[in-house]
């Protein structure tokens, strides 16, 4: 009986991840000296390979470039009409072929004996030209592509694109880079939003709806009213004391107008801090039902305020 579609993908996905348990497991002897010469780079990793090596190559560039590590894709062909150019002696060169011995990449192994850049092959077969030629290799493992033909890049170009992950996190790590760095790297889009801190979008200064304890609730209502965000900060000597919303007005309705700010107010309002990733306050405020937080610093000193809308604004979903 013939296969189904869905034979042939359980099929591939299994060669493929049978390929990728034994590189984790035999992972290349070189990984780390690799990651340690990438660490010392001054200018980019080169990163380069013919067909479809070419697209993971420019894969790889990109991952190593938005975590750190300064990266660039050169195209061999273009290489070899000035393009060349592009790699200096402050580099170090990846070059991904398969088999080794891709003819396309014989300027660009050239130019690195030349001007001693730094080689790295990433390549399957040992006794390979390109393997001979390189200062280190990344021996990818000799799995069987995953097509019915084993000729069509499958398995290989999967494996080295999770080779090429595994040197990105590596580096990540090593470099130190954390949220904030992430964050340099992906201001747009919904990573970037995801990596907001509150005091990138909270208001300040003017904009807050503040008053003081005695304040009476008239001259409240008005400060309320005027700043639009539906609730006031209670602040005594610069320390928030409390906050009134919509609720404590309605709880208070009867003689309203006969009291102060401090007699209205919620004491010890739930806060959040500049540093608090937005859409943890977010999670915060859909939680509890809120559409603003206070923001105060470590001495409860008030800085600034987050509405619900800023957060939706900026992308945080």
């Amino acid at each position: 009986m013939a296969k189904t579609p869905s034979d042939i993908a359980r099929g591939v996905l299994e060669i493929e991840r049978d390929a990728l348990t034994r590189l984790a497991t035999d992972l290349p002897v070189a990984f780390d000296d690799v990651v340690a010469l990438l660490l010392q780079v001054r200018g980019r990793v080169i990163v380069s390979g013919m067909g479809k090596s070419g697209h993971v190559a420019g894969k790889i560039a990109a991952t190593l470039a938005s975590t750190g590590t300064p990266a660039q894709l050169v195209h061999p062909g273009e290489a070899s009409h000035g393009d060349l150019g592009m790699i200096t002696r402050e580099d170090a060169v990846m070059l991904i072929s398969n088999s080794g011995e891709t003819r396309e990449l014989a300027d660009m192994i050239g130019h690195c004996a030349r001007f001693s850049v730094p080689l790295i092959a990433v390549t399957k077969r040992t006794e390979s030209s390109l393997a001979k030629a390189a200062d280190h290799v990344l021996i990818l493992p000799d799995a069987p592509e995953a097509c019915a033909i084993g000729m069509a890049p499958t398995t290989s170009t999967t494996l080295t694109m999770a080779l090429g992950d595994a040197l990105a996190v590596a580096l990540m790590d090593h470099r130190g880079f954390d949220r904030d760095s992430y964050l340099a790297f992906h201001p747009g889009g919904t990573l970037g939003a995801q990596l907001l801190r509150v005091a990138a979008v909270m208001h300040t200064g003017d904009d807050l709806p503040v008053v003081a304890p005695d304040t009476p609730m008239g001259d409240t209502l008005v400060e309320m009213t005027a700043k639009g965000f539906g609730v006031a900060a209670v602040r005594d000597r610069g320390q928030l004391v409390g906050i009134i919303t919509d609720g404590d007005l309605r709880r208070n309705l009867n003689d309203l107008m006969d009291k102060t700010a401090g007699d209205v107010a919620t004491r010890a309002p739930l806060v959040t801090t500049p540093d608090t990733l937005l859409v943890e306050a977010l999670g915060i405020m859909n939680s509890t039902k809120r559409t603003v937080l206070l923001v105060v610093d470590d001495m409860c000193v008030l800085q600034g305020l987050v509405h619900i809308h800023d957060a939706l604004r900026a992308g945080v979903v």
